[in-house]
This record gives structure tokens, C-alpha cells and sequence, in this order.
């Protein structure tokens, strides 16, 4: 425990830094991911073979295992960010393409209706209506994808990604040497607390966004 605690209060300032540089990179990706899911969800969700076929694509992607898709992407676009990025969007599409394709086909047919009944038309039945409705099945796609998001950045290290997980990757590899299982287990330790800060935090972002009648 004396060495876990030296080792903490002496790399303090970088374990911030590389928490700071694990969220960041998650909630890139997560945006990212967000925006194509609801554009893709939009587009099939009225079309049961195209909300299959995305669906099914997005599952497909999920499959991969993280080591080989960072292993494709590396000769393309080197070491780094880039590829980090880049796979944590791809793992990240599916709980939003399916949790808005279902918010989106769940909204009751009698509510857009009546909105196209006072004059709305059907961008404004989408923006103001639909996807409002669907919102917290959206967020919730974003929460799961967020949490999977955090685990899978740690194995980045492979390709030098940002954040924490070039911490497990150095302690790992010094297994043996005094500060081995202590830079491993902070590394760890840190990704949970992120993840779980992170997911307070949504739980607060749905209560402020979504609306009293939808959440009672």
C-alpha cells in the first residue's frame, strides 16, 4: 500500500494529465460516433431491411477484435491519435444506430400525426417531436457506447493512443520491478473512476434534458 500511495503523490501531475487525455479522447469519439449514429438512424428507421442492414453492419464492426482493427489501421494512418480515434468511433456506432432506430420507431404514430395536422412539416416533426421522444433511448446508446469506449482506449497503447492504458501497457511490461503492479493497478483504478464520473454525468445531462412527462 506505501508503494501504490509513493507512486501515486510522485506521478500525480501526469496521472491527471493522462486521465485528462483518456476522457478527451472518449468523448471525441462518442461525439463523432453520435452525430453519424443518429444521422444513419434517421435515414433507416422508417425502413425495416435498412434499420436490419445498419444495424447488422454496425454489429459487424463491433465484432472485430480491437487489436486487429488497430493493426488495419495503423499502415493507413500511422501511430497515434488518428487510429485510436478512429476505432473507438467504429466500436462505438452500434448501441446508438440501434437505440435510435428503436427511440425513433417507438414514438406513437397518433403524436406525429397531430403534428402534421396543425401544419408541421416533416423536418420539424423529426426536430421537434421524434428525436426529443427518442432522446433518452439516444442517451442511453451514448452511455453504453461511453463505457465501452473507455475500456477498449486502454488497449490503444498498442498503437501509442493518448491516455491511461500506456500506463497498464508500461506497468505490464515491468512486471518484477518495484512500481510494476502499482503503475498497472492506478492505470485501472483511474479508467473506472473516469468511466463512472463520465456516466454520472450523463445521468445528469438526461434529467436536464429530457423532459418531466418523459421521465415520469
Amino acid at each position: 500500500m506505501d508503494t501504490l500511495w509513493t507512486f501515486v503523490t510522485q506521478r500525480r501531475h501526469q496521472l491527471l494529465i493522462d486521465s485528462y487525455l483518456h476522457v478527451s479522447a472518449v468523448a471525441q469519439a462518442v461525439l463523432v460516433a453520435a452525430a453519424l449514429s443518429v444521422l444513419i438512424g434517421v435515414l433507416v428507421y422508417r425502413s425495416p431491411l435498412g434499420s436490419s442492414v445498419a444495424t447488422a453492419l454496425a454489429g459487424v464492426m463491433l465484432t472485430i477484435p480491437s487489436f486487429a482493427l488497430l493493426g488495419l489501421l495503423i499502415p493507413f494512418l500511422g501511430l497515434g491519435v488518428a487510429p485510436t480515434i478512429t476505432a473507438l468511433v467504429v466500436y462505438a456506432l452500434l448501441p446508438i444506430v440501434r437505440n435510435t432506430i428503436v427511440g425513433l420507431a417507438s414514438v406513437d404514430v397518433t403524436v406525429t400525426d397531430a403534428a402534421r395536422g396543425v401544419g408541421m412539416n416533416r423536418l420539424g416533426v423529426l426536430t421537434r417531436i421524434e428525436l426529443p421522444l427518442a432522446w433518452p433511448a439516444i442517451l442511453a446508446g451514448i452511455r453504453v457506447s461511453t463505457q465501452l469506449s473507455m475500456g477498449i482506449l486502454a488497449l490503444a497503447a498498442y498503437a501509442k493512443g493518448p491516455g491511461l492504458g500506456n500506463l497498464i501497457f508500461s506497468g505490464l511490461a515491468r512486471l518484477g520491478s518495484p512500481n510494476a503492479v502499482p503503475q498497472a493497478l492506478v492505470g485501472t483504478v483511474l479508467i473506472v473512476v473516469a468511466a463512472l464520473a463520465l456516466d454520472g454525468i450523463y445521468v445528469l445531462l438526461g434529467r436536464l434534458t429530457t423532459s418531466r412527462g418523459i421521465r415520469d
